[in-house]
């Protein structure tokens, strides 16, 4: 099974050392995360930095290391299922075509996400951390 990691999911495993963090370390699972995305984060990287207390250097150190563990799709990839993933999320929120078409992708896959625009819709299975968390517990 492959897991695509919204934004979100990402953004909290770099601000601090949570469950989050320690699952995408640690668990073994499949995950993968658009590179387009990583924009995102980079918009977002003072609002990081100030939640996680990490210098610069430190914040791209540590997305290094986590992205060891995540698999980065290309927009070349993606760019195929972008007509079906606006289809499916244009109407319930357009900055998350990107990882409905990663998802579309792939032939077994999940969005791991606490979003709850993604319960909007019925095409890709939605997995919330809360569900990771007990898996990994396991």
């Amino acid at each position: 099974m492959i897991i695509v990691i919204d934004s979100n999911v990402l953004i909290s495993a770099l601000i601090r050392d949570s469950l989050t963090r320690r699952i995408i370390i640690g668990s073994g699972m499949n995950f993968v995360f658009p590179e387009i995305s990583l924009n995102e984060i980079r918009k977002h990287e003072k609002l990081i930095r100030e939640k996680s207390g990490l210098t610069e250097n430190e914040l791209d150190r540590l997305l290094v290391r986590i992205l060891d563990y995540i698999v980065l799709v290309p927009i070349e990839v993606i760019k195929e299922h972008l007509s079906e993933a606006k289809s499916i999320m244009l109407d319930i929120d357009p900055k998350d075509v990107v990882f409905i078409a990663a998802a579309l992708s792939f032939e077994d896959s999940i969005i791991w996400s606490d979003d709850k625009d993604f319960d909007e819709q019925d095409r890709i299975k939605g997995v919330k951390t809360k569900h990771f968390a007990k898996l990994f517990e396991k």
